[in-house]
This record gives structure tokens, C-alpha cells and sequence, in this order.
């Protein structure tokens, strides 16, 4: 009997290896745009970046990140998940070394962007390879992408402390060599652990995928630089236009293309639209409030870089435990639209809280219970909406579902950062020792991000249809 099990019990311990996998992958993916935040002082100074350049150290990343997943959702799709993930990874490695090796700003830039790059293969194919292994299971899928959302904010925070820690104890270069050891680990155990999948044929568009990649950069171009340059500025405008003619640009080729990198079409699968629109409304709202608190935490009431970490965890483990034994349940019980508009408007109340934050506050009163507020609204609607958009698509475009969604996160993370990053400019003061003004401005932002949270919570509420057919009580997945 033990010699008919043990294939079986193999096969299933590989399976859940995999998924450690993949959930590493999200953790790395997350991490890599908060780990440098402690590091940037130290950078800006050994490489000589101006000011109002060091931005793009952290936009660099997002940029190449959010443009080219579309392009990895299509990869994964053409050349099977297992492929795409691996050299996602390589290429993540070899950024991450350029990056840590830089000795100018054009490198260093060049270096997070190629890190991007290679994130940008690696999430999509990480979904697609976490639905071919445990897809045939709701329950077991459940919990899958359940502890796949989890380790984005293990990742967050991760990088918070390990940032600080990598930077005091040995060089900023070291928030970058870090990815290579994990690299290195998870392609030796991929070949075994992941299942190879199937090649489809067809052609990559390239034109499509360059297209849409200016056109994210020149939007988040334009945003990043009102600060500095103001909303009225030719610089602004002309970036600004330059950004959505090509995004228009990019809508038209694929509307036009016998082989597209994102089919039109497949908006049509029922609520993949709502719940990609409901991703893209709580990165913008949930990325503003992790910056924020960040710099409330260490600007204003004085904690170092490790404490500002150690301050996060009861967040992050509340968003964690919700993602994991919660959300699931929950969403079971009252299906994913009601679970995504509740988180959505959960998170928008936390927002407007943390909002009440003082200069003259503290951990205790100001952060601690408004941050678990905004906790546990992020763990409500994540899963649910994400299960939604990748369970809509049909299975041999898993990867371009994979690719869309994560685009939807992450382009709303950029704009949200960079739209609240100017309303705190203009509403305080990033004077340090101005503790009021700066104070004012943080409150500004979370206020901002509150108005998203919950404009998404009605645009959701809206646009999300009930599902034709009843579904399975724990199934997650809806409209499939």
C-alpha cells in the first residue's frame, strides 16, 4: 500500500514546494519596491543623483514592472509558465547585480529597471504556474491564493527591515545582492517542482508591448513631476499627452492585431473588467498608505528604520491571518462582490483615520488600531477580486489574465503614489523639522487615498454583475 501512496504523497509535497515558490516570487516582486526606501540617502549620495532625479530609483522598477507584465502574461502564455518564470528570475538577478554594482545614475537606473523587467515575467507566470497546480481544487486554490496574497505584505515590510538593516550593518549596495542568492535557489528547485505546461503557438507583439510600456512611463513621467514642476508646466502637459496618445495608440494596435498582446475581447469574460478595476483602485489606495505611514513613523515621531519595521508587523500579520483563514470563509459565505466592495470601503474608513494622525501624536493612539482597520479592509477585497479576474479568463489565456491584473495593481500603485505624493506636497511641507506641515501632508495623502478606496468600492459595487450561475460554497472564483 505504502508503495501506491508515496507517487501520490510526492507529487502533492511538490506541489506545495511549488507554491513556496511562487509565493517567494510575490514576496520578492513587493519587497524589491520597499527595501531601498531606507537606502536611498546612502545611494543619493555615493552615486550623485539630484534630488528631484532620485525618484526614478523606486519609478524605474515600477515602470518596466507595470508596462512589460502584459508581455509576460503573453510569454507565459507562448512558451509555457515554468519557462518564463525561470528566466524571469535570471534576468531579476542579473538587474539585481547591475544595480548593486553601479557606480553612476545611469547605471543604477538601468540596473531597477531591469529588475522590473524581470518581475514583470515572473508574477504573471507565478499565477498561471499557481492555477496549473492547484486549479482543479477550490478549496485547495482557496488557500493558495490566499497565502500567495499574504506575501505581499511580508514582502512590504520585509523590505522595510531589511533595508535598514542591509544599509546600517553592511552597504546599500546589499539591498540589491540580496535577490541573488534567492534567485539562484529558486531556479535549481523550479525544474523539479513546477509543472512544465504547454507552448502555445503564436506571434509576440513587440510593437505592442514597447507601445504600452512609454506610455505607462510617460503618464507616471508627468505625475512624478508636478512637484517640481506644477500641473500647468509644458513639461507636464507634454508628457502627460504624449502618455495617453500612446496608450491610445496601444488600445487601437490591439484592437487591429490578428495576434495581440492583450486581446480586447477577453474584457468580455463576465466581472474580469470589475474586479481588475477594484485591483487597480486599492493599489492606488493601499501603496499611498504603506509610503505615508513609513515616513510619519520615521520623520515625525523619530523611530529608525528597524522600529518603523517592527511598528508595521501587527498590520501586517492582521492583513496575513485575513488573507489566510478569513477572506476565504467570508467570501464563501457572501460571494466576492460583497467581499471586495466591504474591503474596499473598510479600507477607505482606516484611510480616513489614520488622516486624524498629529504631530505631536504617537504609535499607540495615532497608527496602531487605524493601521488594522486598513489591515483588514486590504485582506477583504484582495483575494476576492483577484481570484475573480484570474478565474474569469479561459485557461489558455491564464497568463494574459495573470499579466492584466497584476498591471491593473501596479499601475494603480504608481499613479496612487505619485497623485497622493502631490496632493501631500501641496497640502504640507517636506521640510524636515517642520513636523506640523509635514504632518499636514501625510493627513492630506491618507485622506486622498481614502477618496480612492472608496470611489472603488462604488465603481466595483457598479460594474461587478452577479454570477448567472450558483457558486460552489468554497470556490472563490466567479464568473469562470
Amino acid at each position: 500500500m505504502s508503495s501506491t501512496a508515496s507517487p501520490a504523497a510526492g507529487a502533492n509535497s511538490r506541489r506545495w514546494l511549488a507554491l513556496g515558490l511562487i509565493a517567494a516570487a510575490q514576496f520578492m516582486v513587493i519587497m524589491d519596491t520597499s527595501i531601498i526606501g531606507v537606502a536611498l540617502p546612502e545611494i543619493q549620495r555615493d552615486l550623485g543623483f539630484a534630488p528631484q532625479d532620485l525618484s526614478w530609483v523606486f519609478n524605474a522598477y515600477v515602470v518596466a514592472f507595470g508596462g512589460l507584465l502584459l508581455l509576460g502574461g503573453r510569454l507565459s502564455d507562448l512558451l509555457g509558465a515554468r519557462r518564463i518564470f525561470a528566466i524571469g528570475w535570471l534576468v531579476l538577478g542579473v538587474g539585481s547585480l547591475v544595480a548593486g554594482l553601479a557606480d553612476g545614475v545611469a547605471v543604477e537606473i538601468a540596473g531597477r529597471a531591469v529588475q522590473g523587467a524581470g518581475s514583470a515575467l515572473i508574477a504573471p507566470s507565478a499565477l498561471t504556474l499557481l492555477f496549473m497546480n492547484f486549479g482543479a481544487n477550490p478549496k485547495e486554490l482557496t488557500k493558495a491564493l490566499a497565502l500567495y496574497g499574504a506575501a505581499a505584505p511580508a514582502g512590504g515590510t520585509a523590505g522595510v527591515f531589511l533595508g535598514g538593516v542591509l544599509t546600517e550593518y553592511l552597504s546599500w549596495p546589499w539591498v540589491f545582492f540580496i535577490n541573488l542568492p534567492i534567485a539562484l535557489v529558486v531556479l535549481v528547485l523550479t525544474p523539479g517542482t513546477m509543472p512544465a505546461g504547454t507552448a502555445q503557438r503564436g506571434r509576440i507583439d513587440l510593437l505592442g508591448a514597447l507601445t504600452v510600456t512609454l506610455g505607462l512611463a510617460a503618464v507616471v513621467f508627468a505625475v512624478v513631476r508636478v512637484p517640481e514642476e506644477g500641473w500647468g508646466s509644458s513639461s507636464t502637459l507634454i508628457a502627460g499627452a504624449v502618455g495617453i496618445a500612446l496608450l491610445v495608440a496601444f488600445v487601437a494596435l490591439q484592437a487591429g492585431s490578428s495576434a495581440p498582446l492583450m486581446r480586447l475581447g477577453i474584457f468580455k469574460a463576465p466581472n474580469l473588467a470589475a474586479a481588475n478595476i477594484a485591483q487597480l483602485l486599492l493599489g492606488a489606495a493601499w501603496i499611498p498608505m504603506f509610503f505615508f505611514i513609513n515616513l510619519y513613523l520615521q520623520q515625525v515621531l523619530g523611530l529608525g528604520a528597524f522600529e518603523s519595521g517592527a511598528a508595521l508587523l501587527p498590520m501586517t500579520v492582521t492583513i496575513m491571518i485575513g488573507m489566510v483563514a478569513v477572506a476565504p470563509r467570508l467570501t464563501a459565505a457572501f460571494g466576492p462582490k460583497a467581499m471586495t466592495v466591504g474591503g474596499l470601503v473598510v479600507l477607505g474608513i482606516g484611510l480616513v483615520w489614520l488622516s486624524r494622525i498629529d504631530a505631536d501624536g504617537s504609535f499607540a493612539v495615532d497608527v496602531l488600531p487605524a493601521t488594522l482597520v486598513t489591515a483588514a479592509g486590504m485582506a477583504l477585497a484582495f483575494i476576492p477580486s483577484l481570484s475573480t479576474a484570474l478565474g474569469a479568463a479561459a485557461p489558455e489565456e491564464g497568463g494574459l489574465a495573470a499579466g492584466i491584473v497584476n498591471t491593473s495593481y501596479q499601475v494603480g500603485s504608481a499613479l496612487g503614489l505619485a497623485a497622493m505624493t502631490v496632493v501631500a506636497s501641496t497640502y504640507g511641507s517636506d521640510q524636515v523639522g517642520d513636523l506640523a506641515a509635514m504632518t499636514d501632508g501625510f493627513s492630506a495623502g491618507f485622506l486622498g487615498a481614502a477618496g480612492i478606496a472608496l470611489a472603488g468600492a462604488v465603481v466595483t459595487g457598479i460594474g461587478w454583475k452577479p454570477a448567472r450561475t450558483a457558486t460552489a460554497p468554497e470556490s472563490v472564483p466567479a464568473g469562470r
